[in-house]
């Protein structure tokens, strides 16, 4: 029986073969490995002894011959196949283990030339992968250090794998040369310029009890790449399982989360925030953005961008929620949320120096959105006045704080603020006034339970579309909002402008629209 092997990652090769050497089989080996191999007293054959050729091309012609693939391809149930090979002095190879040029992690480095990137694009090895994984029925292929042992155990067992572990093993090793493939075309086609194909590789990170509703079958699924603000990299520390709902949520939670500094805290029900807050820490961005809507917190998500400690804890834990997200939480604090056996508590790497995926998928039927990930906000400042009335230094901070929320609720969306947090949010409805009477009547109840009257409390307005007509900057004035944020863009700006006018609100032109569907 003979082994071919010839690895990039070395992990466990070593003692992979000396078994094998021990169990009687014939290793071939090339260049690197076998100088290894050779090093650690493993008997080898070099495939230059094998094909009667050398290495030539600095290394990157060395297999592919057919010695090689033609003791990897034949059937040995075809005796015109073993006949072939008799008559050209052809020995079959039985196993194959094989892993490939680290291509990924070449082009992962700063600065990687298109020339280091080239010189890791493996041929001689996708090739004997592919080979011995087409002629599983007679060949083993190995691409994985996880599986020496399983490979090892049945041969110590049976003198052989079985007949279901091969058919297992062709299946990684083409999803291996798959992914591999996938990598070098997308990387190839970025330097050429061309974009009529996308490709995309997830791996599975954990079956879902359901989907949105029980009788949905759901999985989540993530990247490779390590990225902020995530759920793919979030940490468990408690609770139960993540739903398909909780990750939406999450996601979504976190997403606002990114748009802040300073400590701030948001609660999300539905993928839009029911209270959100900016604080002197993170205790008091917590206490406003609860106040902002003790009724719609319940069964929803807290995420917050400062490490949970003891105290905050102490806040949460008599609040029934779905989830607490945090970069960190101290050990007292998991003391107390943990208490809370179905409270998931997730850490967060938030670092916002990290890059952010520059695209977004959506799935149609049918087909795949792909879109510019909306990472920018362009800051509140007042510059972008276009009314007589100007805003105060207290009330720019509003409008920012207003702009960076509404831009993460679903249109059409109208969040009304003051004092750093939010009284009010109007989220996905049909026309704009719709969200602003919701926005606007939330905010005069919450007031109204505080012994408040809206008229006299100062808030702003924020609109992530411009308006079409002035029936919201009307609205907003019997509410008695102060200041008003919006894109502008509309063929009737004028109209919201001379009525801004009109009632002595200040408002404000980002030129930069938001909507989220």
């Amino acid at each position: 029986m003979k082994a071919l092997i010839s690895v990039s990652d070395k992990t466990g090769v070593v003692e992979f073969a000396k078994e094998l050497s021990a169990l009687g089989w014939e290793i071939i080996s090339t260049s690197g490995t076998m100088r290894l191999l050779k090093e650690e007293g493993v008997p080898v054959t070099a495939v230059s002894d094998i094909t009667g050729f050398p290495e030539i091309c600095d290394g990157r012609v060395k297999t592919l011959h057919p010695r090689i693939h033609g003791a990897l391809l034949a059937r040995r149930d075809i005796p015109e196949h073993l006949k072939a090979l008799k008559d050209n002095g052809i020995e079959t190879i039985d196993l194959v283990c094989v892993n490939l040029y680290p291509f990924k992690q070449t082009i992962a480095k700063e600065g990687v030339t298109m020339e280091d990137a080239v010189e890791n694009i493996d041929i001689g090895g996708p090739s004997m992968l592919r080979s011995a994984a087409k002629n599983w029925e007679s060949v083993t292929v190995v691409c994985q250090p996880a599986d020496y042992q399983t490979v090892l155990g049945e041969i110590r067992a049976l003198g052989n794998t079985t007949r279901e572990t091969r058919l297992k093993l062709s299946a990684k090793a083409y999803t291996h040369t798959a992914e591999y493939d996938m990598a070098i075309a997308t990387y190839m086609r970025t330097q050429a310029g061309l974009g009529e194909k996308l490709f995309l590789e997830y791996d599975l990170k954990q079956e879902l009890r359901y989907g949105e509703n029980p009788h949905q079958k759901a999985r989540f699924y993530s990247t490779s790449r390590k990225e902020p603000y995530s759920l793919a990299g979030a940490i468990q520390l408690g609770g139960k399982e993540l739903s398909y709902n909780n990750i939406q949520d999450a996601n979504a939670a976190l997403d606002i989360v990114r748009e802040f500094s300073e400590p701030f805290c948001c609660a999300v029900k539905h993928m839009n925030p029911c209270g959100a807050a900016t604080g002197s820490d993170i205790i008091d961005a917590w206490q406003k953005a609860y106040e902002a809507d003790k009724t719609s917190i319940f069964g929803g998500i807290v995420a917050v961008n400062r490490e949970v400690d003891r105290r905050l804890a102490e806040m949460l834990k008599p609040i029934f929620l779905e989830i607490v997200m945090a970069p960190s939480f101290t050990a007292d604090a998991l003391d107390v949320l943990s208490a809370k056996k179905n409270l998931r508590l997730l850490e967060i790497w938030m670092d916002d120096s990290a890059d952010m995926p520059g695209v977004k998928y959506t799935s149609v039927n049918g087909g795949l959105l792909a879109q510019d990930r909306d990472s920018s906000t362009v800051p509140v400042s007042g510059e972008q006045c276009v009314t007589k009335a100007k805003p105060s230094a207290a009330q720019l901070a509003d409008l920012d704080f207003a702009w960076k929320i509404v831009k993460n609720v679903k249109s059409n969306a109208i969040v009304v603020a003051g004092g750093g947090m939010t009284y009010g949010v109007g989220a996905g409805q049909m026309n704009r006034v719709g969200s602003a009477e919701i926005a606007l009547k939330e905010a005069e109840a919450t007031l109204k339970a505080e012994g408040k009257d809206i008229l006299k409390a100062g808030l702003v307005l924020a609109s992530d579309g411009f308006f079409p007509f002035d029936d919201c900057v009307s609205l907003a004035a019997d509410y008695g909002i102060k200041a008003i944020v919006q894109p502008g863009g509309s063929v009737r700006d004028e109209d919201s402008i001379a009525k801004a006018n009109e009632k002595g609100i200040s408002m404000l032109f980002t030129h930069e629209r938001h909507f989220k569907h």
